[in-house]
């Protein structure tokens, strides 16, 4: 596998860092999830629940170990540093400072490891008036200038479905880091700090609206801009049936088409229409589409080949045959919650492709194991647990 090998400490809790170790793990990387001793991370009980665990922390955990440790113990410290002496990535997720109070913070531990890669996922980064704020996904698209984008033109914003500021600014963000870190590391011996910002993430996501703004001077809201909800031929319509379709047609070719194939042929001229023409066209193809049902239209409009679609629901997307054939719904087994739907790997490979090799680990299910492996006694793991240090 590509990663076979990699040794990766997470000391994440909740979704950003879940994901981007759980892209490591699948990678082939040897992801050891430490975990506070009472209860471990919190998405182990965050609904709905499979038997004992939470269904998304099922889905994030695959091919991963656990290991509790109580951090604020110097047994627990000293432990950690003896990992971190064999680690090549450490990922955590605190609010800047929080590692040095614990005496755990970048300095020390390349002391310890100079070829550590340390990678830190926090809200607004490590420096800057902002480092300290607490927040979450919707705080930084907020602050990024991103939040404005979603919702239609003139009727505000509206809050995401996604986590995209955490996954798409926070996990994939710092996968990409620390991976160019390991490949620096190769050229230069040493690992360095990985500063990953959510806010600084989800605003580098605005290569296209934020080029309106910053040449031209043109904020994307109150019917400047078509790409959001405002445009005809880009936009989602209800249709009888009350489920909907998404017509993406921004190329002209796609536009002339669609129009040919409902009959529609006199708009052809007139794809970007604005003011009241821009109103009338959008009720005329919104009258259009209630003329038949969702799959009526997607069967009719399929041999025109124009970007254009069902939306799906949750039910429809995982019984997709593509989404099948692309192998994005898989399963394993898992020793108390039975058999465990999985989502699939991203990312094809025709070499080290990813595998499913151990479901997500119980809390501290691996203490013996990790433990026994950096020298520690069956009797010295007894004396740690009495000591609430795992």
């Amino acid at each position: 596998m590509a990663l076979a090998g990699l040794k990766v400490l997470d000391l994440t809790r909740l979704l950003p860092g879940a994901f981007c170790s759980l892209m490591l793990a699948d990678l082939g990387a040897d992801v050891l999830k430490i975990e506070q001793p009472e209860g471990g991370d919190y998405n182990r009980t965050f609904p709905p629940l499979n038997r004992a665990e939470s269904g998304s922390f099922l889905l994030l955990n695959r091919n991963k170990k656990s290991l509790t440790l109580n951090l604020k113990s110097e047994d627990g410290r000293a432990i950690l540093l003896k990992l971190v002496a064999e680690a090549d990535v450490l990922l955590e997720g605190f609010r800047p400072g929080v590692m040095d109070r614990l005496g755990l913070g970048y300095e020390t531990l390349a002391e310890v490891n100079p070829r550590l890669v340390y990678c830190a996922i926090s809200g607004y980064g490590q420096d800057g008036p902002s480092r300290l704020k607490p927040g979450h996904d919707l705080n930084y698209l907020a602050e990024a200038g991103a939040l404005q984008l979603f919702g239609k033109a003139g009727e505000g914003p509206i809050v995401p479905g996604l986590s995209i500021a955490d996954v798409g600014g926070g996990s994939l963000m710092a996968s990409t880091g620390i991976l160019a870190a390991l490949l620096a590391r190769a050229t230069t011996g040493r690992g360095q700090f990985v500063d990953v910002s959510m806010h600084d993430g989800a605003m580098s996501w605005l290569s296209l609206h934020g080029a309106d703004h910053l040449f031209a001077g043109i904020e994307p809201k109150g019917g400047e801009r078509p790409f959001i909800g405002q445009a005809p031929c880009y936009n989602v319509y209800a249709c009888a049936d009350g489920k909907y379709v998404a017509l993406g047609l921004i190329e002209e070719h796609f536009w002339h088409r669609f129009c040919d194939a409902v009959g529609l042929p006199e708009l052809k001229d007139e794809q970007w229409p604005r003011g009241d023409r821009e109103t009338a066209q959008k009720a005329t193809l919104a009258e259009l589409f209630t003329r038949k049902s969702r799959d009526e239209w997607v069967t009719q409009l399929e041999a025109a080949d124009i970007p254009f679609g069902p939306v799906f629901s949750m039910a429809e997307a995982f019984d997709d045959p593509h989404a099948r054939h692309r192998q994005m719904l898989l399963s394993m087994e898992h020793p108390v919650e039975g058999t465990i739907p999985q989502l699939g790997f991203p990312v094809k490979y025709s070499g080290t492709p990813c595998t499913l090799r151990t479901p997500p680990p119980l809390l501290g299910e691996h203490n013996g194991e990790v433990l026994a492996g950096i020298g520690y006694s069956e009797d010295e793991i007894t004396a740690l647990k009495a000591g609430k240090v795992i």
